[in-house]
């Protein structure tokens, strides 16, 4: 029997108040597995990546997940187990990238120019999770059951 392959909802116009925070340059939302499950970059954007195309969003989903994991993996080596991480942050010479959960099984990336109020950047990614991330959670997979 065949299984159902479903394509996860796009949320990426969930994301419009962050990109339209001054410095924010783009943002994703991505399953635990490294799935892009949407996008959005800040508008008249230049440099070097104005815009994440599909591509470049499903490149930095993957990343975040393995981010996500890595942070997680340490956080249980130090702490123990049950220790969550609530949030991680990358700072390069060109600027931010803020990870934080969103919801059971998805994580919210945001990155930045090296001007940005990161703590703003944050408090507003902490503020989205809050107010929708019933909708940016990736329900697990249901198992196929091969004698049905």
């Amino acid at each position: 029997m065949a299984g159902t392959i479903s394509r996860l909802p796009d949320v990426g116009w969930m994301l419009r108040p962050l990109t339209q925070i001054p410095g924010v340059r783009h943002a994703v939302v991505v399953s635990e597995d490294g799935l892009r499950m949407g996008h959005d970059s800040a508008e008249g954007l230049t440099g070097e990546v104005p815009l994440l195309d599909v591509a470049e969003a499903e490149s930095l989903a993957a990343a975040c997940a393995a981010l996500t994991v890595t942070g997680q993996s340490t956080a249980a080596l130090l702490f123990g187990h049950e220790a969550g991480v609530r949030q991680l942050m990358v700072e390069s010479d060109k600027g931010f990238v803020l990870f934080t959960s969103a919801g059971r099984g998805a994580s919210l990336g945001v990155a930045t120019d090296p001007e940005a109020d990161v703590g703003l950047v944050a408090q507003q990614m902490q503020l989205l999770v809050a107010k929708i991330g019933s909708h940016l959670s990736s329900r697990p997979r249901e198992s196929m059951n091969p004698a049905s």
